[in-house]
C-alpha cells in the first residue's frame, strides 16, 4: 500500500515536470514566431490582375502572361495574408490604363500611383515588373446560334411521334470577341441514345460548348428536349387520279382511275383521315415521246399523317382523239 502511494507520487511529479517542459517549449516557440513576424522582410511576389470597369463594348482577350511581379517591404505579419490567399491587384480600366489601337496598356507607374490604396501605409512598394503589360481586346459580337440535337431515338413497335423532338430553347446566344464568335455556326448537345421509346420524352441535355471559352459568354449551358410519343398505325385509301396539263382538244383514257395511298398516322387521327386529305396527279407535260404510261405523284396530304406513299408506279393511257 505504501509502495503504491509512493509510486503514484513520483509519477505525478514526473508528469508535472514533463507538462512544464512542454509549456515552456511552446512559449519559446511562440516568442520566436512573434520575433520573426515583427521584423521587416523584402520579397517579390507574382500578382494576378483583377480587371474592373472594362468597357462593355470591349472584351479583354485571355492572356495567361498578364501578371505583375511586385517587390514589397513589410513586416512578417503582413506577409501572412499573401501566403494564405493568392496575391491579386485590382486594375481599373477607367483610370489605370491607356488605350492604344487594339490594346490597353498598363504602365508600372500606375501601380506605384495606387500603392497606398492597394497595399496600405505599412507596406512599401519597391519595384514592379514588367514596365508595361499589354491587354489585347476585341469588339464584342452577339450572335444567335442554333442548337443541334445529337440524339438517336428508336421507338418501340407501334409507337412514334409527329415531331421527332422539340428543343427549349432551339437556339442560344453567344457573346464574345468577333474572331472567336464568328466561326461558331451551331452548338451540339451531348450524344444520347434512347431505345424502345413508348412514352413522352422530357429530358435535359448539356451543350457541348467550345473548349477554352473563357472569353465567351453563353446564354445557356443546357437545353430541354421534349417529344410527344403516341401509338401509330398504317392505313390505306383509294384516291382518284387527276390528269393535269392535258393540251386542249386532246382526249385521253387512262387506267386505273384511282390508286391506293398508304399512310402512317397516330391512332388518335386515324378515323379522321379521308380521301379528301390526299391529291394524286399525273402531269401530261412529263410524258416523253412514245411513252405509253403516266407517272402518278402524291402532291398533297394532310398534316394529320406523318408520311404517305402510293403503291402504283404507272398509269396506262391511250389517246382517243
Amino acid at each position: 500500500m505504501i509502495k503504491t502511494l509512493k509510486s503514484n507520487i513520483i509519477s505525478g511529479i514526473k508528469n508535472r515536470k514533463i507538462n512544464v517542459f512542454f509549456l515552456f517549449l511552446i512559449m519559446a516557440f511562440l516568442i520566436l514566431i512573434f520575433s520573426k513576424l515583427s521584423k521587416e522582410y523584402t520579397n517579390t511576389l507574382v500578382f494576378e490582375i483583377d480587371k474592373v470597369n472594362v468597357p462593355q463594348e470591349h472584351v479583354i482577350l485571355n492572356d495567361t502572361n498578364a501578371k505583375l511581379n511586385i517587390t514589397l517591404k513589410t513586416y512578417g505579419f503582413n506577409w501572412l495574408k499573401y501566403y494564405l490567399k493568392k496575391p491579386e491587384i485590382t486594375i481599373d480600366f477607367k483610370k489605370d490604363v491607356t488605350k492604344k489601337g487594339s490594346e490597353y496598356i498598363l504602365n508600372k507607374s500606375a501601380v506605384f500611383f495606387k500603392s497606398d490604396s492597394e497595399f496600405g501605409s505599412q507596406e512599401e512598394l519597391l519595384n514592379v515588373s514588367p514596365d508595361n503589360i499589354y491587354f489585347r481586346f476585341d469588339v464584342n459580337l452577339i450572335k444567335k446560334i442554333p442548337v443541334v440535337v445529337n440524339a438517336t431515338i428508336n421507338f418501340s413497335p407501334g409507337f412514334d411521334t409527329f415531331k421527332l423532338y422539340e428543343m427549349h430553347p432551339d437556339s442560344i446566344q453567344v457573346v464574345g470577341p468577333n474572331e472567336l464568335v464568328k466561326p461558331i455556326t451551331s452548338i451540339q448537345t451531348e450524344k444520347i441514345t434512347l431505345e424502345n421509346v413508348k412514352s413522352d420524352i422530357s429530358m435535359t441535355l448539356k451543350l457541348q460548348l467550345p473548349k477554352n471559352n473563357e472569353d465567351l459568354i453563353f446564354s445557356n449551358e443546357a437545353v430541354e428536349m421534349t417529344a410527344k410519343v403516341e401509338k401509330f398505325t398504317e392505313g390505306s385509301l383509294k384516291v382518284p387520279v387527276e390528269l393535269i396539263n392535258v393540251p386542249d382538244g386532246l382526249k385521253i383514257k387512262y387506267f386505273p382511275k384511282a390508286i391506293n395511298v398508304i399512310f402512317y398516322t397516330s391512332l388518335k387521327n386515324f378515323n379522321d383521315i379521308s380521301v379528301k386529305d390526299f391529291k394524286v396527279t399525273c402531269d401530261y407535260n412529263k410524258v416523253s415521246s412514245n411513252q405509253t404510261f403516266l407517272l402518278p405523284e402524291l402532291n398533297n396530304m394532310t398534316q394529320k399523317v406523318k408520311s404517305a406513299k402510293i403503291n402504283q408506279q404507272h398509269i396506262d393511257f391511250i389517246i382517243t382523239e
